[in-house]
């Protein structure tokens, strides 16, 4: 079946190309906010799906891009097709004959979206990379960490889904409105370093006010002020600090019973400051401050493991994680963000390879190459 009807992406056709991290990520995206997203799977690769919740909310239909019959069989989709998003190293689509140029010349008023990690020129294009060396050269990477220490890694999140992902969704969406006044498509080059680097701007415009310094852990917002910081707590456990504005941070000493705490913005005696913050903290459990902040504007929160996140009250209380359909299993991210009058929907199980061929081919006009019944896990 095409996508759930009603979500504000309703009628949109998305051609996948089958890739990792970023592609899939904005495919998902796309087929949660109701779009009709076909992945195509290649011969050869496993059968079942690599990354079952990335997966999720599309069809799947096998094509070998490697045969003469196999390109025609995909430009025929492609020119069905809204929105091409493909993730492959820069070249690789114009030497199987499926790039932008062939395409868009069949179909003027697709959106092609390519997402790398480099970028389509320059001269580290056709390099191997993963996200940790995108965010590396951008300056994000060398920022994270606490003073004196080494930069850590924030998993994969920062660059493969912040600066490639939600790039390329944005780009996508902006694409598609402005070929509601021009009637023409047009090429997306989402690179992962760009999105990073436009992830920083905040950074880079309060270090040229001379705010920040290119010291890891000595900045507001990186650890080096102690009213921005993780303490632990009686039982191992940690709190979430970020009592940044003078009346939370008011109200952070008020709860923790502080009142002659050192001033919030004398530097001189951060030290202090985080030496009698970590003691007030370590002398209860996560469960009491939570109990006790909660209600507050102290900008206090629990740190929670993914397995615990679920049961927090907030995220409860608006369905952030939700168990599947079948309401067994890890619950899952609901859709984000909210409509209020065409929501997006949590899309099925993640389709096998070439689980769809025969039903995507029927419902987009395209020749069946089998009987009517049989559905073909190749195509053609």
């Amino acid at each position: 079946m095409a996508a759930a009807a009603g979500g504000p992406l309703e009628g949109l056709r998305v051609l996948e190309l089958a890739g990792l991290g970023p592609a899939p990520y904005t495919a998902l995206l796309l087929a949660e906010m109701g779009a009709d997203v076909v992945r195509v799977d290649r011969p050869g690769q496993p059968q079942d799906p690599p990354w079952p919740v990335l997966g999720r909310g599309r069809r799947s239909v096998l094509v070998d891009l490697k045969s003469g019959a196999g390109v025609e069989a995909f430009l025929g989709l492609a020119d069905r097709a809204d929105v091409l998003l493909e993730p492959y190293r820069p070249g690789v689509a114009e030497r199987l004959g499926i790039g932008p140029d062939v395409c868009l010349r069949r179909n003027p008023r697709l959106v092609y979206g390519r997402v790398t990690g480099w970028g389509q020129t320059g001269p580290w294009s056709q390099m191997a990379g993963h996200d940790i060396d995108y965010i590396a050269v951008t300056g994000a990477l060398h920022a994270i960490g606490r003073v004196g220490g080494p930069p850590q890694v924030p998993l994969n999140l920062l660059g493969d889904f912040a600066g490639g992902s939600m790039f390329l969704l944005a780009g996508v969406q902006a694409a598609l409105w402005e070929r509601e006044r021009s009637g023409r498509g047009q090429v997306i080059d989402a690179a992962i370093v760009d999105g990073t680097a436009s992830l920083t701007a905040f950074v880079h415009g309060v270090r040229a006010a001379g705010l920040w310094r290119d010291e890891r852990g000595v900045n507001p917002l990186d650890t080096g002020a102690p009213y921005y910081d993780v303490y632990e707590t009686a039982d191992g456990e940690w709190m979430a600090v970020g009592a940044v504005e003078p009346r939370f941070f008011a109200a952070l000493v008020r709860v923790l019973g502080l009142e002659g705490a050192p001033p919030q913005h004398d530097t001189a005696r951060w030290p202090e400051l985080r030496a009698v913050l970590a003691e007030a903290f370590a002398g209860r459990t996560r469960a009491e401050w939570t109990e006790i902040f909660a209600g507050t504007d102290a900008c206090v929160a629990p740190v929670l493991s993914f397995a615990e996140a679920a049961e927090h009250p907030q995220l409860a209380a608006r369905g952030v994680l939700v168990a599947d359909e079948e309401g067994a299993g890890t619950p899952l991210p609901a859709p984000a963000p909210r409509f209020s009058r065409t929501p997006a929907r949590r899309g099925g199980a993640a389709p096998t390879a070439g689980e769809h061929t025969a039903e995507v081919l029927r419902e987009w006009g395209l020749k069946e190459p089998e009987p009517e019944g049989e559905a073909p896990r190749s195509w053609p």
